[in-house]
């Protein structure tokens, strides 16, 4: 199973940018998107719904024209679930899962936070607990899981460059790098790109400059996070960093499941 997620930074720039035709080439099983920016009522033109996938949607209620998730799959799934039950995540279209036969597939995006708008950063703050708490009771369930999606967090110094720096920054604060670590030591989660590859700058995300792209200045802010009973079926991970699509980049999993 190949499962490709991206934070597309507004789905109608993407599509503009050719992540439809570049995806369809790739051919994966799963498409989780993050960050659509868009009411599915206004995805108007066909490029949204390739006639190989079924494409489900989550927009926010507050405010259509931002956040939002989705997932394309070429499997129907059993059944879709949007929310997590908290405000910070239901009311802004973060999260939505599809249940397949062996596994379910999430589409998940934590809120951006603030170096210098405490309001934002502490929004951010009341999304992860929440998001951890719905890890946490997912692990009393019996069937396997990938989380596909932006944290908005890099976990480590292999994860972000310039990390000494970084750590008065949000996006790489002393508590949220203690939030992930959490949930991939304390609750066993499995970090599914670092399961196979090990390799530094392996970043997803670079700032909206071109210097920053050029410079391979940026940090690695999206996972697939799997549910322990998949971590001898992770075969491989990479990041795409062929074509731009938004200020984030592909991130493509295999893993030995029909």
């Amino acid at each position: 199973m190949k499962v490709i997620s991206l934070n597309v930074n507004g789905i109608k720039q993407a599509a503009e940018r050719g992540f439809f035709e570049w995806v369809l080439r790739q051919n994966p099983d799963v498409i989780c998107l993050q960050d659509i920016q868009a009411d599915e009522r206004s995805l108007n033109d066909s490029v949204f719904f390739p006639p190989e996938y079924n494409a489900y949607f989550f927009d926010s209620l507050d405010n259509p024209d931002e956040a939002g998730v989705a997932i394309y799959s070429k499997t129907m799934p059993k059944a879709i679930m949007t929310g997590m039950g908290f405000p910070e995540c239901d009311f802004e279209g973060r999260f939505i899962q599809a249940d397949f036969d062996k596994v379910s597939i999430g589409s998940f995006l934590t809120p951006h936070g603030s170096n210098h708008e405490e309001a934002l950063q502490e929004h951010k703050y009341r999304f992860m607990e929440g998001f951890k708490n719905h890890l946490i009771k997912t692990r009393r369930k019996r069937r396997e899981f990938i989380f596909c999606g932006t944290c908005n967090v890099a976990r480590s110094p292999i994860d972000v460059s310039s990390w000494f720096v970084n750590q008065r920054n949000s996006g790489f604060l002393p508590e949220e790098r203690k939030w992930i670590n959490e949930i991939f030591n304390d609750h066993e989660y499995i970090d599914a790109f670092r399961q196979v590859n090990k390799q530094d700058k392996q970043y997803t995300w670079w700032p909206d400059y071109e210097r920053a792209w050029k410079l391979d200045e940026g940090g690695r802010l999206d996972y697939q996070i799997a549910t322990p009973g998949l971590k001898h079926v992770i075969q491989g991970g990479s990041v795409y960093k062929g074509q731009r699509f938004s200020d984030h980049a592909p991130l493509i999993m295999e893993y030995d499941l029909d």
